[in-house]
């Protein structure tokens, strides 16, 4: 499809524990936001049903501001 890859980098030290690495890589790949990427493309989304998504997440945003600001 000709996507854009997306890759978590870093460099590991020989004497480091591999549990470290771990904890390191996930938090990496969490920050990079790779996990949800994955999960979103994982099936086809219908760009009226994305539209609708975005919309929605926009009311609740736009409630919750309204909310903090009436406080």
């Amino acid at each position: 499809m000709g996507g854009e890859e997306v890759v978590a980098e870093f460099k590991r030290n020989p004497d480091e524990p591999i549990e470290k690495v771990l904890r390191k890589f996930k938090r990496k790949v969490k920050e990079e936001g790779i996990l949800l990427e994955v999960k979103s493309r994982e099936f086809y989304e219908k760009p009226s049903i994305v539209n609708k998504r975005n919309k929605k997440a926009a009311v609740r945003r736009n409630k919750s501001q309204q909310a903090k600001d009436n406080w």
